[in-house]
């Protein structure tokens, strides 16, 4: 697979969302009808995990698009703060999920542009989301899952307007903020204050960096205040070089790499070298399942995924284009998907989750642990600009149940 994140998502574009109107009741329809035909005719790019090549790879002057580990921000001084840090169910910090480089061609102010994506890890909280997320503005949801956009022009503070080079050596123009050095995810706006050199984005964070072994090395820390930076624990904000942090409950990191669904199309040879089709074998269990509108959302589900069992990643940022889902119930319609907090326009559908990410980040199949049916990511259809650096958009999370 090609490497390559800064021209992974370039040739990706947007065409406006049709605004039919708004739906009052919150149990018309769902948002996406049963028109599998116009849907197969969007073409849609998988992404898939690879651990990476190089101890380098996913720094932030790379663009980068990520799982796991911890996130490679774009503006490195702006970040999200306060409540937006935070899962608004239980309070504590959310958890980097994942991270996709998308810049779009057409528009300038978008020459770099990535979404990340954080939830907090608690199940419990996911299934309090459900409930949340059904709510219409302007009463405002308390949700786990978070997702926000950054984007930046050619010629910004914190990176070259010439193309990286990839070996390692490029640093980026502007250092950062320094980061919590627990979590390794949120500004640490918080000090020890015995050593005063170790960073933290939460008190929570900073008792667990304690008992984790901070304690013991606080005193050393104290007496090694006069060195120079590089033995600081924001070295990376300095350098723009890797540096580890202490949490060892971040999920596993990878490298998200890119194929197009296209290319993972066609028949299949039987063990008699017999050529088939799957979709005879779709047609018969979809008219079995007459009546049965979560079974037939299953198999068709399974259709497409089956194609790249591997991926867990679905992107196709086009105003007609539509995720793919689990199950038909849990759904949302029209209405359910506000429109941009910013600019008030529509928000469309730009990628979506797949839970076979959990896989490879290690979640136990157990009935307290982490689980989902897709995740849902809908973001401005305009891209619009505003001042803030860090533009929350919209995840709608489905159930299996």
């Amino acid at each position: 697979m090609e490497g390559d994140s800064v021209e992974r998502f370039k040739s990706l574009h947007i065409s406006p969302l049709d605004d039919d109107g708004d739906i009052e009741d919150e149990q018309e329809m769902p948002l996406e009808e049963d028109d599998d035909e116009e849907d197969e005719q969007e073409p849609v790019t998988l992404g898939f995990v690879e651990k990476p090549k190089s101890s380098w790879s996913l720094l932030r002057q790379l663009f980068p698009s990520k799982a796991g580990g911890v996130p490679a921000w774009l503006d490195p001084i702006n970040l999200p703060s306060g409540r937006s840090s935070v899962c608004d169910i239980c309070g504590d910090p959310l958890q980097f999920l994942l991270q996709v480089y998308a810049p779009l061609s057409e528009k300038e102010s978008a020459f770099h542009r990535t979404l990340f994506v954080f939830m907090c890890p608690s199940m419990s909280c996911l299934l309090q989301d459900q409930h949340e997320q059904w709510k219409r503005r302007p009463e405002k949801s308390s949700r786990s899952v978070k997702v926000f956009r950054c984007q930046l022009p050619c010629s910004n503070p914190f990176y070259s307007s010439k193309p990286p080079r990839l070996d390692g050596t490029d640093k980026p123009s502007n250092p950062g903020v320094a980061l919590c050095k627990w979590c390794g995810t949120w500004k640490g706006d918080k000090v020890c204050s015995s050593c005063k050199k170790e960073h933290y984005c939460s008190q929570k964070h900073q008792v667990m960096h304690w008992r984790s072994g901070h304690r013991v090395e606080c005193q050393q820390l104290s007496l090694s205040l006069r060195l120079p930076d590089s033995n600081s624990s924001n070295y990376e904000t300095i350098t723009g070089e890797i540096i580890s942090f202490a949490s060892n409950t971040l999920w596993p990191e990878y490298e998200i790499l890119n194929e197009e669904e296209s290319e993972f199309d066609g028949e299949m040879s039987d063990s008699d070298g017999h050529n088939w089709s799957k979709a005879d074998d779709t047609m018969k269990l979809l008219e079995s399942f007459e009546g049965d509108s979560d079974k037939k959302c299953w198999v068709s589900f399974q259709n497409r995924i089956t194609k790249a069992p591997e991926q867990v990643l679905r992107y196709c940022r086009n105003g007609s284009a539509k995720p793919i889902w689990p199950v038909s119930s849990g759904q949302p319609s029209k209405a359910d998907i506000p429109n941009c907090c910013y600019c008030g326009g529509p928000s469309n559908f730009e990628f979506q989750i797949l839970p076979q990410l959990l896989y490879y980040f290690g979640v136990k199949n157990d009935v307290d642990s982490l689980d989902w049916g897709t995740i849902v990511v809908y973001t401005c259809a305009s891209s619009c600009e505003a001042s803030i650096s860090y533009k929350e958009e919209f995840a709608w999370v489905q159930l299996y149940s």
